[in-house]
């Protein structure tokens, strides 16, 4: 992955445009301003509290891109009447190995961008790239996990074509409640 991926989403009747692009450190305070909301911090698996929490993050995310293992994208949209784009959310694709046949998503919404498609969109955009990218590499399913009482995060799944699975044991403290599994094969 030399290049730099940006991902396009078409807009919606109901919703502008996506950009699916590497995190950079500019969004370090767009960032830190998303991961107040007390909802997200409810899932999130680590705090971003403070301009050096974000860089840290977002330094992880590059990281991650460098060693060909984790593609986290930052979720944009483009705001009307603005030549700006404004955070709505993110999206990662993470423990990719050549060779290996599974690897697994994660997202995040911001709360001013909830109930508007963002996650789905977004998620249907990596996965579809993941497999366009990988499939050679032996990629073969994409498995999205989430704590059994994250009802939002599941009707995601089911937005995007990932099937439930089964049931996972809590696993704390990172999972300290039971778990979906949800998997989308290559092609479906």
């Amino acid at each position: 992955m030399s290049d730099p991926v940006v991902l396009q989403v078409a807009a919606t009747p109901a919703s502008p445009p996506l950009v699916l692009r590497p995190w950079r450190m500019a969004d370090t305070a767009a960032l830190v301003e998303v991961s107040r909301d007390p909802a997200l911090r409810q899932w999130a698996s680590s705090a971003v509290d403070s301009d050096a929490d974000g860089e840290r993050w977002v330094r992880a995310q590059q990281r991650g891109w460098a060693a060909g293992d984790r593609f986290g994208f930052a979720v944009l949209e483009a705001r009307p009447g603005s030549d700006g784009e404004r955070l709505v959310g993110n999206v990662v694709l993470k423990e990719v190995a050549s060779g290996k046949p599974s690897a697994e998503v994660g997202y995040w919404t911001a709360a001013h961008a909830r109930g508007r498609g963002v996650a789905p969109r977004a998620l249907e955009a990596l996965s579809d790239w993941a497999f366009d990218a990988f499939e050679t590499d032996g990629l073969e399913r994409l498995e999205l996990l989430h704590q059994v009482d994250n009802l939002a995060s599941c009707r995601v799944a089911q937005k995007s074509r990932y099937d439930f699975d089964t049931i996972l044991p809590a696993a704390p403290p990172a999972f300290p409640r039971d778990g979906h599994l949800h998997i989308r094969r290559t092609g479906a």
